[in-house]
């Protein structure tokens, strides 16, 4: 591969706690219903190992961080002073500038259950910078074929609880947003986008419900609206948004000005991260090599806990023949424009490499191009996924 253009993109840190109170039955990510109380100081011991070995099989001693997300599973589920000691020991690892230690953003998800919810003036105070509430609904019967075992009461309690965590050091919050929901009809789901925006989260992640393998939806599919109903919810959808301020700058992605996820945005500019945990995915450039690292860390709790194994399950190498599909799987998700220069600097290829599909897809009308960028049409968000097909 040419080394000639690859620039060392940011470096962002994927953490992943793997438990829930439940398994919902949309759910693909890897997490596991409680069955014991949560080891969490063990837990914390294995990630920072995890971290550790990181660190050294990829010389990222003096590389400063991007952004931390800690993701689940139900990370809200440990105690603020868990979360306090895991970031401690994080930092402790990172070339970051004193002074630029509280402008990285660090994401936690939580649920609305008033559990949780009244722990987020602590976490604020562990070090976190901005909460993702998992709500999917305000509607009680939503939430009830969904799986989620809060209310409708705890959902608009835990978004007015992250508010006031702003005065403990919280910047801002999402809130997470499901629509195309089981007999959902166009007025349920705006009314359920109306409800957020009432409770003026800075950012929105409003997406539509999708059947994965290996969930329980899959094998009982339950009966969802017509494409025809879901077009029309995510046309009126668009229009509440941008009325209220929201600017949607990816597919399922809408923020007040300046509040757009940095952590998120680092992976669909195709930036590098670190995955550690149960399961995570991480990616590395090298540019001295030109390669680029995938890691997939040990799956299961049990097996992640064991001291005697090593939390590293596989390691790959994204081939010349995958970068482009790679590369555009992620930009092409977002609503601003990218340069050719922007694919050479984060695959180390030439920008000739796509220039070709990018015309052919420019003459379908999917993209459109302007002095030296390219940004998707809104017939390309449309069919996104058609787009994608000619990079493979």
């Amino acid at each position: 591969m040419s080394t000639n253009f690859l620039i060392k993109p940011p470096l962002s840190l994927y953490i992943h706690i793997p438990w829930c109170v439940e398994k919902c039955p949309y759910c693909d990510f890897n997490s596991h219903a409680l069955r014991a109380d949560i080891p969490e100081e063990n837990y914390v011991q294995a990630l920072i190992a995890d971290l550790d070995a990181d660190i050294s099989r990829f010389n990222l001693q003096h590389s400063p961080l991007h952004s931390i997300f800690i993701g689940g599973g139900t990370p809200s589920l440990f105690s603020p002073e868990t979360i306090k000691s895991l970031l401690t020991q994080v930092r402790a690892r990172f070339a970051q500038k004193p002074s630029q230690q509280s402008d990285i953003e660090i994401t936690l998800e939580a649920n609305p259950g008033t559990i949780e919810a009244d722990k987020f003036i602590g976490f604020a105070q562990a070090g976190i910078t901005r909460l993702s509430i998992g709500v999917q609904s305000f509607e009680s019967e939503k939430l009830i074929k969904l799986g989620r075992i809060h209310t409708v009461e705890q959902a608009q309690q835990a978004a007015n609880l992250a508010t006031k965590a702003k005065s403990a050091g919280l910047k801002s919050f999402n809130l997470d947003l499901m629509h195309g929901l089981p007999s959902q009809n166009i007025d349920n789901a705006l009314d359920d986008l109306k409800t957020a925006i009432t409770l003026k989260p800075d950012h929105l992640s409003w997406y539509q419900l999708t059947i994965e393998p290996n969930t329980i939806f899959y094998s009982k599919p339950p009966k969802l609206p017509a494409d025809d109903t879901l077009w029309d919810i995510q046309q009126q959808g668009f229009k509440l948004l941008a009325d209220a301020g929201y600017q949607q700058y990816e597919v399922s992605a809408y923020s007040q000005f300046g509040k757009q996820c940095q952590h998120n945005l680092n992976y669909w500019q195709f930036g590098d991260y670190l995955g550690i945990g149960c399961g995570a995915h991480g990616k590395i450039t090298d540019v001295a090599t030109g390669i680029i690292h995938r890691t997939v860390k040990v799956k299961h709790p049990k097996g992640y806990l064991d001291s005697n194994r090593a939390p590293l399950d596989h390691l790959t190498t994204v081939t010349r023949e995958e970068l482009p599909f790679e590369y555009m799987m992620n930009q092409l998700r977002l609503f601003s424009h990218f340069s050719l220069t922007d694919f050479q600097q984060r695959t180390g290829l030439e920008g000739n490499t796509i220039l070709a599909i990018l015309t052919q897809a420019q003459h379908k009308g999917l993209m459109a191009s302007t002095k030296n960028n390219w940004q998707v049409t809104p017939l390309g968000h449309r069919y996104l996924n058609d787009l994608l097909e000619l990079f493979l």
